[in-house]
């Protein structure tokens, strides 16, 4: 049985699993092609970007498994993941992918609303009389 490299991403509240095994470059999200999930252009190409900056894009199929978030944050969860799981494939790829910003979490979240306040920062209409 050919190799297989597992990783994980996050994004907001998106997270990923994706499982990279040597083929023809198919790929899959939830079981369905990627084109189905992904619907825009700009959103399929940022998933291909790990694939295109090491120059891997028809060497492996990709399986992803993706739950929360929005489509966004499912894509650059899984856009994370697949850099991930080909560092682990060859970690000589490492320099290429951190020079593309390819290797770093996204940290921004939402806020908690906080109490007494209707949201994480809006306050309440304030009266003086």
């Amino acid at each position: 049985m050919s190799d297989t490299y597992t990783a994980t991403g996050r994004r907001k509240t998106a997270v990923a699993r994706v499982w990279l095994t040597e083929g023809t470059g198919e790929i899959t999200i939830n079981e369905e092609p990627f084109e189905e999930v992904l619907t825009t252009l700009t959103l399929q190409g940022q998933l291909l970007e790990p694939l295109q900056v090491s120059n891997l894009r028809n060497k492996f199929n990709v399986k992803a498994v993706s739950r929360g978030g929005g489509l966004h944050g499912q894509a650059d969860a899984i856009k994370l993941a697949i850099a991930r799981a080909l560092i682990v494939h060859d970690p000589e790829l490492r320099p290429a992918l951190k020079a593309a910003g390819l290797l770093r979490r996204d940290p921004r979240a939402k806020e908690r609303k906080k109490p007494g306040q209707p949201g994480a920062r809006k306050r309440f209409q304030f009266s003086k009389r």
